[in-house]
Order: structure tokens, then sequence, then C-alpha cells
């Protein structure tokens, strides 16, 4: 580590914005919960530091809604997770099994969903309720759905700073915090330089946790194998090629289109701290030279993919565990299929059947900070529930009830710690949102 330092300036940084509601972060959680709060009436403003919405979602290549089911063929996660799904429909770009054969355990319509990517884990199977979609077609939903709600979207602009200061409790708190604070500011750098936004509450989906961590709040962190996904057209026969084992890989909603789902047959050879800079250095490139190998690899050894071609990489790395929040309660395994008083949405397990988790608004909440919320995959769950509650379909429900929550909160001028659960369930079930009795 270098043991030098320099001292920088003093800097005024602009105040360019301010608004009720800020989301910092705008995959799929973060678009989720930005919505939610816009159309409740809030001033909503969403930044992400890329040029599209949805992350993993969309520039990761991860397009899986895995799962929207219980395994045994209810749906569980509805709200906008079935928006964007009918969304999607309307622009035929999603594929998943119609409701009348969710939880079969017929072995041929097992095996024609796992082509797609739909069906994992051990068995014996079942058709889930999964949903295949195009990732492009996600990128415009979602920058015309943000548009419809009245979002204000910043692109380009990174989250580097939080201004915090000291609160005591209101008459409205319900629960004490301990060394109470609250954000003032979220400071941005982008190439026009440092600014930052003034906001009554934060949602922080950055998927790292980056605002919490910012903010000082604990938290626990793992080190992971990333993938870069990728996709490859021209195979004459997807059918066939599946068939013949050269390797594994997954229908597209585009005809003799495949999807390498974890890039190539092999991990890098070290996990990685993806909040390390040149962790991720060396993942980009040891993850894109072998993306290159099994390009080649199929090329040459797999019946059908003689002429295919690359059609893209993912944009970003495939992590989906960094930090994940230590907050006011934690959903841990021995949780499964308990349902909370302040349950405000529900996963099933990609992988498992019978495993139930009731996500409680407490593992949403940080312990210090009273006007942030968090949202997506660093919630606060431990290592095994987070298997679950990391897809996409939970992190939009975690958003959208952050949303709501949010712009409650400043209905009521209380602290998001002190929201009115019930009345936020309420709300949560007039948007569409299933919720356990």
């Amino acid at each position: 580590m270098p043991t030098d330092s320099i001292t920088l300036p003093e800097q005024q940084v602009p105040v360019i914005a301010e608004c009720d509601v800020l989301v910092v972060g705008g995959g799929a959680a973060g678009m989720s919960a930005a919505i939610a709060a816009a159309r409740q009436g809030a001033d909503t403003i969403l930044v992400e530091r890329y040029g599209y919405l949805g992350g993993l979602a969309s520039g990761g290549l991860i397009v899986l809604l895995l799962t929207l089911d219980d395994g045994d063929g209810h749906q569980v996660i509805a709200g906008q997770c079935q928006e964007l799904v009918d969304r999607l429909h309307a622009r035929s770009a999603a594929f998943h099994p119609p409701k009348e054969e969710w939880g079969n355990y017929d072995e041929q319509l097992v095996e024609k969903y796992r082509r797609w990517g739909l069906v994992w884990g051990s068995g014996p199977h079942r058709v889930r309720y999964s949903v295949a979609y195009d990732p492009e077609e996600f990128k415009y939903i979602a920058n015309t759905w943000t548009a419809e709600a009245g979002v204000r979207l910043m692109y380009h602009r990174w989250a580097t700073d939080v201004v915090l200061e000291p609160t005591s409790p209101t008459p409205n708190d319900q629960r004490p915090t301990p060394n109470p604070h609250r954000i003032t500011h979220v400071v941005f750098t982008s190439k026009a330089g440092r600014h930052a936004i003034r906001a009554a509450t934060v949602i922080d989906a950055t998927g790292d946790g980056d605002i919490f961590t910012l903010a000082g709040e604990s938290f626990e962190k793992e080190q992971i194998h990333p993938w870069l996904w990728f996709r490859m057209s021209g195979v004459t026969d997807v059918d066939a090629a599946q068939s013949a084992r050269g390797g594994f890989f997954l229908r597209t909603t585009k005809p003799g289109q495949v999807l390498m789902p974890w890039g190539a047959a092999d991990r890098i050879s070290r996990r990685i701290d993806a909040t390390d800079p040149d962790d991720l250095t060396f993942a980009e490139v040891e993850c894109r030279r072998m993306v290159m190998d099994e390009v080649d690899r199929l090329r040459a050894r797999v019946p059908g993919f003689e002429d295919a071609y690359l059609t893209d990489v993912a944009l970003t790395l495939g992590v989906t565990e960094s930090r994940r929040l230590s907050g006011a309660y934690t959903l841990a395994r021995d949780d499964a299929n308990h349902v909370f008083d302040d349950t405000i949405c529900t996963t099933g397990h990609w992988t498992k059947y019978g495993a139930l988790y009731h996500i409680p608004y407490r593992s949403l909440l940080p312990r210090h900070t009273t006007n942030l919320l968090v949202v997506g995959r660093c919630i606060s769950v431990d290592h095994r529930v987070h298997h679950a509650t990391k897809e996409i379909p939970p992190a939009m429900a975690t958003g959208e009830a952050a949303g709501i929550a949010a712009a409650q909160s400043l209905r009521t001028s209380a602290a998001v710690l002190s929201a009115d659960v019930s009345e936020l369930q309420h709300e949560l079930r007039r948007a569409g949102v299933w919720l356990p009795e």
C-alpha cells in the first residue's frame, strides 16, 4: 500500500438539483424504485453511472427473470416486474411458459424450458414462471417507462461522497436509532466535474452499497468469481447444437442466437473483490480473453457453430455479490417460509423448490442513516439467502417497496425507519404487488 499522500485544495461543489427522492443506481432495482416513487407523486431523480438503465439485467446480458413463482405453480412476484414482462411481450421481446404449465413435472416440458435457462437447480424439476427477454428492448422500455412516470433521469454520473448531518428523534419516530444522522446531499463526479444533489430521501440502488458505505453503515463483503456473459448468432440449428452437448448455452428470443450465461466453461483463476478497481481490471481482461477462447472452441468443435459469430459481450462483469448491508434486520436462511409483520415482498428460490423468503421492510433499513433505504442485491440478508434475493425479480420488488415507502415518509414527515408498514403494504397491494396474508 502507498504510504504517501497529497492534500487537495478546498473545493466548492455546486448543487445542481434538489428532489424529494434521489435514487442512486439505475439497475433493475433502482429503476423500479424511481418509477414507484414518482408514481406516488414524489419529485424523483434517478442517477446512473452508465448510459442505460438495467445494469446486469441489460448491459450485463443476464437476461433471465429468475423467478416470479414459488416453484409450485403460484406467482409470488408481480407488481412492476409483471408490468415489465407485459411491456416486453407487447414488443415481442419476451418468452416464458404459459400459466397453465407452471408447476408441471412433465419431463419434456422441463427440458424445453431448461434450454431457455428457465429451469435450474436440482430436481425433481417443475416448470417455473421465469422469463427470457431481449436486453436492447429492456433498455428502450426502461427509458420510456421512467419518462412516463415523470422521473428525472441523469446518466454518466458516479456517486463519490455524501454530506451527513446529525439528527434528533422526531415525534413520529417509532424505532430508536443509535447515533442517528441523515444524508443532506450526494456528491457525484462526471466529465463536467463534481456536483451535488440535495434530497429529502435517498435510495441506495448501487448494487455494491456505495451510498451506505459512504454514510458509515456496517456491511459484510464477499469475494466472487465474476463472468462476462455473451451472445452468438448464426447458429444453424440451436436445438441440435444443444443436444450435441459441446458446451453450455441457452436459447434466446432471436432465431439462431444463443446466450452463454457464464461466458466460458472455466472460471477465472481467483476470486475478486468487486469493490477493488485493480481486481476488476484483472477480471475484465481475463474474462474477455476467456470469452474469445470459448468463441474459437465453439466454432471449431460444436456442430452448428461453424459460421456463428459473436453478437455482443456484456458491457459489465457478471458481479452478483460484493457488499451486503448489516441493517435493522438480516434475513437468514432459517427465516425461509416465515412471514413477518413487515413483509414487503416475497421471492422463491431460482435453484430450489419449496423455499420462500418473505423480505421484511427492516432488511432495507440501515441502522443509523434515517433517510436512507437500500434495495437490490445489497439488502440486509445473509450469504445463503442472497442467492435468492439477488435475482432481478426480487431486486425490482424491493425497489418498488422502497420507492413507495420513500414517498410515504415525505407525506407523513417521518423517517423511513418509522414508516407505517401497514399503510405501505396497502399501497403495495394497490400497485399489484403480491403479499402473503
